[in-house]
Parts: C-alpha cells; structure tokens; sequence
C-alpha cells in the first residue's frame, strides 16, 4: 500500500485531499497544528485503519515512523483574515516547514507536492495569469507575508530538485470552494452566503469590479491528483478560468439564496489583486485537466453545507 504525508490535513483542502487519497487505496497520514485545520473535517475518518492523524507543527522538526511514498504540503494559513492575525507562523510555516519536509522527502526518497498559490502573482499586470509571468508583488506589505512564504516554498523546493534530484510538484491553486470552508474564514465567497444568509448586505471592497475566478474543490481535488502523479516538475496552474467580477458575484449569491440583501461598498485593502484569472492551457496539456463542475452546481452545494453550519452556530 502506498502512503502519503498530507499536512494542512485538517484544513478545507486538506481533508477533501485525504478523502481522495483514501479512496485511491493509500495510507493516509494528515498533519496539522490546527491554527486553522478543524478536526471536523477529518473526524469521519478517524475509524479507519488506514488513516493516521499527527497533531504537529511543520515549522517544528518533523519524523513520519515507516516509508512515504509522497508528502503534499498544503500547511498554511490561507485567507487574509487568518495570515494577518499569524503573519510570524505563515512566513515559517512557507519556509522553516516547507525546508522540514524537503528533509523528509530527501530521506524517504518521496515525491513533493507543494500546494503554491495564484498570489505568487500579486496584483498582476498581466492577463490572464500563465506560469512564466514572475508576479507583481510587494515584499513589505501586509499580504507579503502569504505571497512571499509561497514564493520562497517555490524556490527552495526548485532548489531541492535541481541540487539534490528531489521529485517535485508545483501547484499554483487559484480560488477554490466548497464544503468545510469556514464560515468566518473572510475570503469573498464564505463572506457572501453567510452574509446573504443571515439576511445582512454582502460587503463588496473597492467598486467591486475588481475580479476573481472560482473553481469548486472536487474539481482542484482532481488537479493536484493528476498533478501529482505527472512526470512535470514546474510550476501549474489549478483553477477555473470562468471570470467573473465582484458585484456579479454578489448578485448571483443574492439570487441564489433569496436574500434581500444588497451589496455595500468598503475600502479595497492594501496591495488586493485587480484582477485574477488563470491560464490553464498547461494543465490541459500536461494533465488533460480542466475543471467540469459548473458555478451554478457548485454554488448550490456550497450553499447547503453553509446552511448546515449556520444552524450549528
């Protein structure tokens, strides 16, 4: 039986990660120190014997008992919300705990995948997003924090490969949705149905023309997978390439929930990206990937997780 080392393993990609894994027929070992991982998402889980669950900080030495096939490192921080409260951990847990596991990785002869991020482009100036754009990113603001910890979890990764001969994935995951994502969690879309559901005005930062592109999480499930398993070594983009701007957004949420809600307008944060919408054509090429679940589908099942976790609050 093959294993694989999750961390972040009790987060929303983490745990849909280790679903999937587990269906495959691997030994799965999540990870987590539970700063923002919820034990929740992976409790169904806990009776299985192929199943491990560590309690444990990456950024702190890490030691997996056995063989390891593959370690994907989704440990971090992911929303603004949660980055500014920890900007100390997210910084190490990119770059102390990304080195930790390249350790690991070396000494088990594991393949790693690195779960990077569209923020390693900033707020682009180019359109849509392709892999071979470096980025437009300010070091010293308050979301360098997250852009540059995954910038620097690219580079010492890359290192790994081209110095020691490490297998090596790189996915740079755009906005991705769906059941387990935290009610409170502050990225536009939780904000949105929560907001809409509790019958309050949807809060749009700048003029909301700014744009985002949503892809529903079986869909990136099936990505990371496919990536995984490929035989490249660079950088991927994962994600939807359907565009669509804030307020049209906020206007499909209202529609969908009923709500009589409207959308209310704050000032857009520092350094926010204008702008995010990936070039997919290297997934297609390389992982005969693309995603296949609609908005619309995905909105609706969303929305019933959602509804659910408003009525345990």
């Amino acid at each position: 039986m093959k294993s694989v080392l999750i961390t972040g393993g009790a987060g929303f990609l983490g745990s849909h990660l280790c679903d999937r894994f587990l269906n495959e027929g691997y030994h799965v070992i999540a990870m987590d120190n539970l700063i923002t991982g919820n034990l929740a998402n992976i409790e169904h889980l806990f009776g299985l014997k192929e199943f491990e669950f560590y309690h444990h900080d990456v950024s702190k030495f890490v030691h997996v008992p056995g063989h390891l096939d593959y370690i994907l490192h989704f440990a971090s921080p992911a929303s603004p919300i949660d980055y500014l409260k920890v900007p100390i951990q997210t910084l190490k847990v990119g770059s102390l705990g990304t080195h930790n596991l390249l350790g690991l990785a070396k000494a088990k002869q594991a393949r790693f995948l690195i779960a990077s991020t569209s923020e390693v482009y900033g707020d682009p100036l180019v359109h849509p997003q392709y892999e071979d754009y470096w980025g437009n990113v300010n070091p010293i603001g308050p979301r360098g924090v997250y852009d540059e910890a995954k910038r620097f979890q690219e580079a010492i990764t890359m290192a790994y490969h081209t110095y020691h001969g490490l297998e090596i994935r790189i996915a740079r995951i755009f906005n991705t949705y769906g059941p387990r994502m935290r009610l409170d969690d502050g990225r536009v879309l939780p904000a949105f149905i929560s907001q809409a559901l509790r019958g309050e005005n949807l809060t749009a930062f700048g003029d909301g023309s700014q744009t985002r592109s949503f892809c529903y999480v079986a869909d990136l499930v099936e990505g990371i997978y496919r990536l995984l398993l490929s035989d490249y070594s660079f950088p991927v983009n994962i994600g939807n390439p359907a565009e669509i701007t804030i307020n049209q957004f906020g206007e499909e949420i209202i529609n969908l929930t009923g709500s009589k809600s409207k959308i209310i307008y704050k000032p857009l944060p520092q350094d926010d990206p204008k702008q995010r919408q990936p070039d997919i054509s290297l997934a297609k090429e390389k992982l005969g990937w693309e995603p296949k679940v609609s908005r619309s589908d995905g909105l609706k099942l969303t929305l019933e997780y959602f509804k659910k976790e408003l009525q345990k609050s």
